[in-house]
């Protein structure tokens, strides 16, 4: 008993410090959304918007990097930080660096799908592409790796978000369908090409 009591402490706290350091970590992007935010409608009167993607045009490709970081006010800024929160969590509790890949390629390939096929002359902001791109990526994992701790996030993400798939369809005028479709895609694969053979399956978070 003596030996596993510091043992368990270990542990303890080891889940104890990955769970602040996602939490800060979070915040800290949160802040950073709506600082831009605020600096945009405050400074900027909102102009910041135009560097989002314009499809097919020259300019319109720097808004594959800058449009998760703009939103079309707090409204807009607030639907979707709690998905973000959330979602992004549940991909964390797998591993921090799982956060970042899926981050980075659905926002890539939400942004170039949305530079190819949005329409012309719109533009298109917000972080909902990486929001479905996690998702996404919570599912396919579900899917593929057929794990209980992967099919129990994934029903988590489901039950939570599930409703949000319509938004993976062409309903509503003035969502960008496109940005969400492709960002969904975009979580999906890294969660395929992450559970194919060889590949390392992570059931803890680090």
């Amino acid at each position: 008993m003596s030996g596993r009591a510091p043992r368990l402490r270990s542990q303890s706290a080891g889940v104890r410090g990955a769970f602040l350091r996602q939490a800060a970590l979070l915040a800290a992007l949160v802040a950073l959304l709506w600082l831009l935010e605020a600096a945009d409608q405050l400074i900027f009167g909102g102009r910041l918007d135009a560097l989002g993607i314009q499809p097919r045009t020259a300019a319109g490709l720097r808004g594959i990097v800058f449009a998760p970081f703009l939103h079309g006010g707090f409204a807009h800024l607030a639907a979707n930080t709690i998905p973000f929160v959330v979602l992004g969590w549940l991909v964390m509790l797998r591993s921090t660096s799982d956060f970042f890949v899926v981050a980075g390629v659905s926002a890539a390939v939400s942004g170039l799908g949305v530079w190819l096929f949005g329409g012309a002359h719109s533009v298109h902001i917000g972080l909902s592409g990486v929001v479905f791109g996690f998702l996404g990526y919570l599912l396919a994992r579900g899917v593929y790796e057929r794990r209980l701790g992967a099919i129990l996030l994934a029903g988590v993400a489901l039950v939570l978000y599930g409703g949000a798939l319509w938004g993976l369809l062409p309903l509503q005028a003035g969502i960008s369908w496109q940005g969400h479709l492709f960002g969904f895609l975009g979580g999906w694969l890294v969660g395929f090409f992450a559970t194919r053979p060889g590949r390392s399956v992570s059931a803890r978070g680090q």
